[in-house]
């Protein structure tokens, strides 16, 4: 009870608006890292690098929003409480959320079963199609193999 009454008084943290896509994206990439059991500096640093990329955003920026994206995956029971803020965006950047997406699968040099089934459930999701799926599992694998 103490602490309930506590929380009306002090100042929360600054948070982002739950609807805000880029704390989605965030969450998903969080989820999927640790969807197969454990998350690996090399995961997490992949994770940094995307968001930082595709939002222009600096380290210190970039590491409230994770913060906040791994409290808020959870308190999640679905994907749907994700997705639904990237199903408004254009397609090309629900096109690139996959493509971030597969980054984070092959940070680690391996592509776990849940890893490809989750990618395959956000892109489904989200619109896009198996064939841009997969053409964009194809290329990030290329590309990160040693």
């Amino acid at each position: 009870m103490f602490e309930a009454i506590t929380r009306l008084f002090t100042r929360p943290e600054e948070t982002l608006d739950v609807h805000d896509p880029k704390l989605s994206v965030a969450a998903l990439l969080v989820h999927l890292a640790a969807v197969d059991g454990q998350m690996k500096d090399t995961e997490r640093d992949a994770i940094k690098a995307a968001l930082q990329s595709h939002y222009g955003l600096d380290s210190t920026s970039v590491d409230k929003l994770v913060k906040q994206a791994a409290l808020r995956d959870a308190e999640a029971v679905d994907f749907y409480t994700f997705t639904a803020a990237i199903t408004q965006l254009e397609m090309e950047d629900r096109i690139e959320i996959i493509r971030m997406m597969w980054t984070v699968v092959f940070a680690d040099s391996k592509n776990h079963e849940l890893e490809d089934n989750m990618v395959w459930r956000i892109a489904e999701l989200i619109g896009v199609s198996s064939r841009d799926r997969t053409i964009l599992r194809n290329q990030v694998k290329t590309a990160s193999a040693p």
